[in-house]
């Protein structure tokens, strides 16, 4: 079961467009930190939460251009979600496209680890 499941998106529109992208990106820090093979069901699960979040920020009005953006993310997250085998550089690479999404989390892109 899912940590964000009884989340709605009444209370998620509460939070700012910053603020969703970065507790987006919290779930993609966990999975950052669970590529071997027997953290699979572990990194599926942090997908699985990220997929979520924003599948509710896309359900708000946050204009075309961002969406259009979100949507592609969500794609390359859903399609590591769906492999077996980690890939830690896609996973970096989404990660840092993803926090390139507001200016506030885009100052933490020079926090990832090298």
């Amino acid at each position: 079961m899912s940590n964000h499941a009884d989340l709605t998106s009444e209370r998620w529109s509460r939070f700012t467009l910053d603020q969703q992208i970065l507790m987006i990106g919290n779930e993609m820090n966990r999975a950052m930190k669970l590529m071997s093979a027997e953290d699979l069901e572990r990194r599926q699960a942090c997908y699985e939460r990220a997929l979520q979040l924003a599948d509710l920020t896309l359900g708000l009005e946050h204009g075309a251009s961002l969406n259009r953006e979100l949507r592609l993310w969500r794609g390359v997250i859903a399609d590591l979600y769906a492999r077996r085998a980690s890939e830690p550089a896609t996973h970096r690479t989404a990660f840092k496209l993803l926090l390139q999404l507001t200016p506030a989390a885009s100052a933490q892109v020079a926090y990832l680890d090298p």
